[in-house]
Protein backbone atom coordinates (compact mmCIF):
# COMPACT_ATOMS: atom_id res chain seq x y z
CA UNK A 1 0.00 0.00 0.00
CA UNK A 2 1.67 2.85 -1.25
CA UNK A 3 1.89 6.59 1.02
CA UNK A 4 -0.43 8.45 -1.53
CA UNK A 5 -2.91 5.60 -0.61
CA UNK A 6 -2.35 5.46 3.53
CA UNK A 7 -2.72 9.37 2.84
CA UNK A 8 -6.55 8.87 1.48
CA UNK A 9 -7.76 6.39 3.54
CA UNK A 10 -6.88 8.87 6.75
CA UNK A 11 -8.67 11.67 4.96
CA UNK A 12 -11.54 9.33 4.47
CA UNK A 13 -11.52 8.28 7.98
CA UNK A 14 -10.77 11.76 9.48
CA UNK A 15 -14.56 11.95 11.18
CA UNK A 16 -13.67 8.79 13.02
CA UNK A 17 -10.26 10.03 14.39
CA UNK A 18 -12.58 12.85 15.65
CA UNK A 19 -14.39 10.50 18.31
CA UNK A 20 -11.21 8.62 18.98
CA UNK A 21 -9.02 11.81 19.69
CA UNK A 22 -11.40 13.75 21.85
CA UNK A 23 -11.81 10.77 24.59
CA UNK A 24 -7.54 10.69 24.49
CA UNK A 25 -7.37 13.86 25.37
CA UNK A 26 -9.69 14.69 27.97
CA UNK A 27 -7.90 11.21 29.22
CA UNK A 28 -4.69 12.83 29.35
CA UNK A 29 -6.06 16.60 30.73
CA UNK A 30 -8.69 15.04 33.01
CA UNK A 31 -7.07 11.75 34.66
CA UNK A 32 -3.71 10.67 33.66
CA UNK A 33 -1.89 14.41 34.26
CA UNK A 34 -3.64 14.42 37.12
CA UNK A 35 -1.97 11.35 38.42
CA UNK A 36 1.55 12.22 37.26
CA UNK A 37 1.16 15.40 38.97
CA UNK A 38 -0.04 13.76 42.22
CA UNK A 39 2.97 11.34 41.86
CA UNK A 40 5.13 13.77 42.05
CA UNK A 41 3.67 16.04 44.93
CA UNK A 42 3.48 13.16 46.94
CA UNK A 43 7.40 13.67 46.77
CA UNK A 44 7.23 17.87 48.14
CA UNK A 45 6.33 19.73 50.68
CA UNK A 46 3.77 21.88 48.70
CA UNK A 47 0.87 24.26 50.16
CA UNK A 48 -0.41 26.10 47.25
CA UNK A 49 0.86 28.97 47.77
CA UNK A 50 4.46 28.53 47.38
CA UNK A 51 6.16 26.66 45.25
CA UNK A 52 6.49 22.79 46.30
CA UNK A 53 10.09 21.93 47.73
CA UNK A 54 11.30 18.56 47.17
CA UNK A 55 11.71 16.45 50.49
CA UNK A 56 12.06 12.90 49.49
CA UNK A 57 10.44 10.07 50.75
CA UNK A 58 9.53 12.39 54.03
CA UNK A 59 5.89 12.32 53.62
CA UNK A 60 5.40 8.87 53.19
CA UNK A 61 7.59 8.48 56.51
CA UNK A 62 5.99 10.51 58.49
CA UNK A 63 2.24 9.08 57.53
CA UNK A 64 3.80 5.32 57.94
CA UNK A 65 5.65 6.33 61.52
CA UNK A 66 4.60 9.45 63.30
CA UNK A 67 1.56 10.05 62.24
CA UNK A 68 -1.03 8.72 64.73
CA UNK A 69 -4.24 10.15 63.23
CA UNK A 70 -3.57 8.24 60.06
CA UNK A 71 -3.32 4.58 62.23
CA UNK A 72 -6.72 5.57 63.67
CA UNK A 73 -8.30 6.68 60.21
CA UNK A 74 -7.40 3.33 59.11
CA UNK A 75 -8.77 1.75 61.84
CA UNK A 76 -11.94 3.36 61.46
CA UNK A 77 -11.81 2.50 58.08
CA UNK A 78 -11.36 -1.23 58.42
CA UNK A 79 -14.22 -1.52 60.77
CA UNK A 80 -16.35 0.29 58.74
CA UNK A 81 -15.53 -1.95 55.69
CA UNK A 82 -15.99 -5.11 57.94
CA UNK A 83 -19.13 -4.18 59.61
CA UNK A 84 -21.10 -2.69 56.27
CA UNK A 85 -19.55 -5.10 53.41
CA UNK A 86 -20.91 -8.49 54.99
CA UNK A 87 -23.97 -7.19 56.31
CA UNK A 88 -25.25 -5.28 53.52
CA UNK A 89 -24.20 -8.28 51.14
CA UNK A 90 -26.35 -10.77 53.18
CA UNK A 91 -29.48 -8.26 53.36
CA UNK A 92 -29.19 -7.47 49.73
CA UNK A 93 -28.94 -11.49 48.88
CA UNK A 94 -31.84 -12.07 50.87
CA UNK A 95 -34.28 -9.40 49.51
CA UNK A 96 -33.33 -10.48 45.82
CA UNK A 97 -34.21 -14.50 46.98
CA UNK A 98 -37.62 -13.07 48.04
CA UNK A 99 -38.40 -10.40 45.29
CA UNK A 100 -37.35 -13.29 43.05
CA UNK A 101 -39.89 -15.40 44.33
CA UNK A 102 -42.78 -13.64 42.17
CA UNK A 103 -44.61 -12.38 44.42
CA UNK A 104 -47.11 -9.43 44.13
CA UNK A 105 -46.35 -5.60 43.53
CA UNK A 106 -42.56 -7.40 42.71
CA UNK A 107 -41.72 -4.06 40.79
CA UNK A 108 -43.30 -1.51 43.47
CA UNK A 109 -40.75 -3.57 45.83
CA UNK A 110 -37.76 -3.51 43.45
CA UNK A 111 -38.10 0.49 43.21
CA UNK A 112 -38.84 1.22 46.96
CA UNK A 113 -35.37 -1.02 47.94
CA UNK A 114 -33.37 0.98 45.03
CA UNK A 115 -34.64 4.19 45.69
CA UNK A 116 -31.66 5.33 47.96
CA UNK A 117 -28.93 4.32 45.42
CA UNK A 118 -30.19 7.19 42.86
CA UNK A 119 -30.89 9.30 45.64
CA UNK A 120 -27.49 11.91 46.17
CA UNK A 121 -25.53 10.56 49.07
CA UNK A 122 -25.08 14.57 50.29
CA UNK A 123 -28.83 14.68 50.12
CA UNK A 124 -29.48 10.88 52.45
CA UNK A 125 -26.57 11.76 54.39
CA UNK A 126 -28.51 14.96 55.41
CA UNK A 127 -32.18 13.40 56.12
CA UNK A 128 -30.40 10.82 58.47
CA UNK A 129 -28.34 13.36 60.47
CA UNK A 130 -31.91 15.10 60.80
CA UNK A 131 -33.00 11.40 62.16
CA UNK A 132 -30.08 11.14 64.20
CA UNK A 133 -30.58 14.71 65.98
CA UNK A 134 -30.88 14.84 69.95
CA UNK A 135 -34.11 14.54 71.94
CA UNK A 136 -35.54 17.05 70.45
CA UNK A 137 -35.34 16.62 66.91
CA UNK A 138 -34.25 13.21 66.23
CA UNK A 139 -37.14 10.97 64.81
CA UNK A 140 -34.81 7.73 66.32
CA UNK A 141 -35.09 9.01 69.84
CA UNK A 142 -38.58 10.08 69.88
CA UNK A 143 -39.28 6.33 69.46
CA UNK A 144 -36.63 5.48 71.51
CA UNK A 145 -37.98 7.84 74.59
CA UNK A 146 -41.39 6.59 73.57
CA UNK A 147 -40.45 3.19 74.83
CA UNK A 148 -39.48 4.78 77.92
CA UNK A 149 -35.32 4.49 77.42
CA UNK A 150 -32.49 7.04 77.70
CA UNK A 151 -32.47 8.89 73.76
CA UNK A 152 -28.54 8.01 72.36
CA UNK A 153 -25.82 10.96 71.28
CA UNK A 154 -25.83 9.14 67.93
CA UNK A 155 -23.13 11.40 66.19
CA UNK A 156 -21.63 12.74 69.33
CA UNK A 157 -21.11 10.14 71.55
CA UNK A 158 -17.67 8.09 70.04
CA UNK A 159 -18.73 5.06 70.55
CA UNK A 160 -22.21 5.65 68.43
CA UNK A 161 -20.75 7.52 65.71
CA UNK A 162 -19.10 5.29 63.42
CA UNK A 163 -21.68 2.66 64.46
CA UNK A 164 -24.55 5.03 62.78
CA UNK A 165 -22.61 5.77 59.70
CA UNK A 166 -22.03 2.00 59.23
CA UNK A 167 -26.11 1.80 59.70
CA UNK A 168 -27.20 4.46 56.80
CA UNK A 169 -24.40 3.17 54.78
CA UNK A 170 -25.81 -0.12 54.54
CA UNK A 171 -29.36 1.41 54.56
CA UNK A 172 -28.00 2.92 51.62
CA UNK A 173 -26.17 0.58 48.94
CA UNK A 174 -28.60 -2.63 49.73
CA UNK A 175 -30.57 -1.59 46.18
CA UNK A 176 -28.23 -1.14 44.32
CA UNK A 177 -26.47 -4.85 45.33
CA UNK A 178 -30.21 -6.08 45.22
CA UNK A 179 -30.82 -5.31 41.98
CA UNK A 180 -27.33 -6.82 41.05
CA UNK A 181 -28.30 -10.12 42.66
CA UNK A 182 -31.65 -10.26 40.88
CA UNK A 183 -29.79 -10.37 37.79
CA UNK A 184 -27.53 -13.25 38.68
CA UNK A 185 -31.00 -15.11 39.87
CA UNK A 186 -31.90 -15.04 36.53
CA UNK A 187 -28.85 -16.44 34.84
CA UNK A 188 -29.59 -20.23 36.74
CA UNK A 189 -31.49 -22.32 34.74
CA UNK A 190 -34.70 -23.29 36.15
CA UNK A 191 -34.11 -26.48 35.74
CA UNK A 192 -31.65 -27.19 38.32
CA UNK A 193 -34.28 -26.00 40.74
CA UNK A 194 -36.60 -28.49 38.77
CA UNK A 195 -34.01 -31.43 39.34
CA UNK A 196 -33.99 -30.31 42.99
CA UNK A 197 -37.61 -30.22 43.71
CA UNK A 198 -37.74 -34.02 42.34
CA UNK A 199 -35.12 -34.62 44.90
CA UNK A 200 -36.79 -33.43 47.38
CA UNK A 201 -35.28 -30.55 48.56
CA UNK A 202 -36.99 -27.52 49.80
CA UNK A 203 -36.30 -23.77 50.10
CA UNK A 204 -33.90 -23.66 51.92
CA UNK A 205 -31.86 -26.91 50.56
CA UNK A 206 -32.36 -25.06 46.70
CA UNK A 207 -31.09 -22.09 48.09
CA UNK A 208 -27.40 -23.25 49.50
CA UNK A 209 -26.92 -26.27 47.11
CA UNK A 210 -28.34 -24.31 43.98
CA UNK A 211 -28.63 -20.56 44.38
CA UNK A 212 -25.54 -19.69 46.22
CA UNK A 213 -23.04 -22.19 44.14
CA UNK A 214 -24.47 -20.94 41.46
CA UNK A 215 -24.30 -17.38 42.25
CA UNK A 216 -21.01 -17.20 43.23
CA UNK A 217 -19.81 -15.05 40.23
CA UNK A 218 -22.39 -12.51 41.45
CA UNK A 219 -21.24 -12.37 45.12
CA UNK A 220 -17.71 -12.48 43.93
CA UNK A 221 -18.08 -9.03 41.90
CA UNK A 222 -20.55 -7.51 44.16
CA UNK A 223 -18.11 -8.18 47.55
CA UNK A 224 -15.14 -6.94 45.35
CA UNK A 225 -17.05 -3.57 44.54
CA UNK A 226 -18.49 -2.85 47.71
CA UNK A 227 -15.23 -3.69 49.38
CA UNK A 228 -14.01 -0.73 47.30
CA UNK A 229 -16.52 1.91 47.78
CA UNK A 230 -16.86 0.91 51.30
CA UNK A 231 -12.90 1.84 51.87
CA UNK A 232 -13.49 5.03 50.02
CA UNK A 233 -15.89 6.11 52.01
CA UNK A 234 -16.33 9.64 52.36
CA UNK A 235 -19.44 12.46 52.12
CA UNK A 236 -21.33 10.45 54.41
CA UNK A 237 -18.54 11.19 57.07
CA UNK A 238 -18.13 14.54 55.63
CA UNK A 239 -21.69 15.37 56.01
CA UNK A 240 -22.78 13.88 59.50
CA UNK A 241 -19.56 14.14 61.35
CA UNK A 242 -19.42 18.13 60.61
CA UNK A 243 -20.63 20.75 62.63
CA UNK A 244 -18.67 19.25 66.09
CA UNK A 245 -14.80 20.33 65.20
CA UNK A 246 -13.11 18.71 62.28
CA UNK A 247 -13.99 15.80 59.72
CA UNK A 248 -14.51 12.73 61.78
CA UNK A 249 -16.41 14.06 64.65
CA UNK A 250 -15.48 14.25 68.44
CA UNK A 251 -12.17 12.40 69.22
CA UNK A 252 -12.21 11.28 65.39
CA UNK A 253 -13.99 8.52 66.22
CA UNK A 254 -16.03 8.44 62.38
CA UNK A 255 -12.53 9.66 61.27
CA UNK A 256 -11.65 7.53 57.83
CA UNK A 257 -9.05 7.12 55.44
CA UNK A 258 -10.41 9.47 52.64
CA UNK A 259 -11.96 11.94 54.69
CA UNK A 260 -8.66 12.26 56.61
CA UNK A 261 -6.74 12.73 52.99
CA UNK A 262 -9.35 15.73 52.52
CA UNK A 263 -9.09 17.37 55.63
CA UNK A 264 -5.36 17.38 54.65
CA UNK A 265 -5.57 18.31 51.22
CA UNK A 266 -8.38 20.64 51.23
CA UNK A 267 -8.63 21.98 54.96
CA UNK A 268 -5.08 22.49 55.81
CA UNK A 269 -4.02 22.58 52.14
CA UNK A 270 -0.93 20.28 52.99
CA UNK A 271 -1.28 19.20 49.08
CA UNK A 272 2.29 17.28 49.36
CA UNK A 273 1.19 15.27 52.11
CA UNK A 274 -1.91 14.79 50.87
CA UNK A 275 -0.39 12.91 47.81
CA UNK A 276 1.39 11.26 49.33
CA UNK A 277 -1.50 10.10 51.19
CA UNK A 278 -3.24 8.99 48.39
CA UNK A 279 -0.65 6.50 46.70
CA UNK A 280 -0.39 4.99 50.54
CA UNK A 281 -4.48 4.41 50.29
CA UNK A 282 -4.19 3.02 46.65
CA UNK A 283 -1.99 0.33 47.84
CA UNK A 284 -3.77 -0.37 50.58
CA UNK A 285 -6.96 -0.85 48.44
CA UNK A 286 -5.02 -2.62 46.03
CA UNK A 287 -3.66 -5.38 47.85
CA UNK A 288 -6.28 -6.17 49.82
CA UNK A 289 -8.63 -6.57 46.54
CA UNK A 290 -6.00 -8.74 45.35
CA UNK A 291 -6.07 -11.02 48.90
CA UNK A 292 -10.03 -10.70 48.54
CA UNK A 293 -9.74 -11.92 44.87
CA UNK A 294 -7.88 -14.68 45.33
CA UNK A 295 -9.71 -15.93 48.66
CA UNK A 296 -12.88 -15.39 46.62
CA UNK A 297 -11.08 -17.36 43.28
CA UNK A 298 -14.61 -18.94 41.77
CA UNK A 299 -14.02 -21.03 38.31
CA UNK A 300 -17.89 -21.88 38.34
CA UNK A 301 -19.09 -22.28 34.88
CA UNK A 302 -22.72 -23.43 34.11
Amino acid sequence: MGTATILQKLKEQKTSYFFIIVPAILFLVFQLAPVLISFFWSFTSYDIVHAPRFVGLANYKNILFNDPLFWQAIKNTVVYVIGVVPLGICISLLLAVAIDQKIHFQNFFKSIFFLPTVTAIVAVSVIWKWLYAGEKYGLFNYFIMKLGAQPVDWLVDPAWTLPSIMIMSIWAGVGCNMMLFLAGLQTIPPVMYEAAEIDGAGFWKKFFYVTLPLLKPTIVFVTMMSFIFSFQVFEQVYIMTGGQGDIGGVLNSGLTIVAYLYDKGFQKFEMGYASALAYIIFCFIFILTMINKRLMKTDIRY
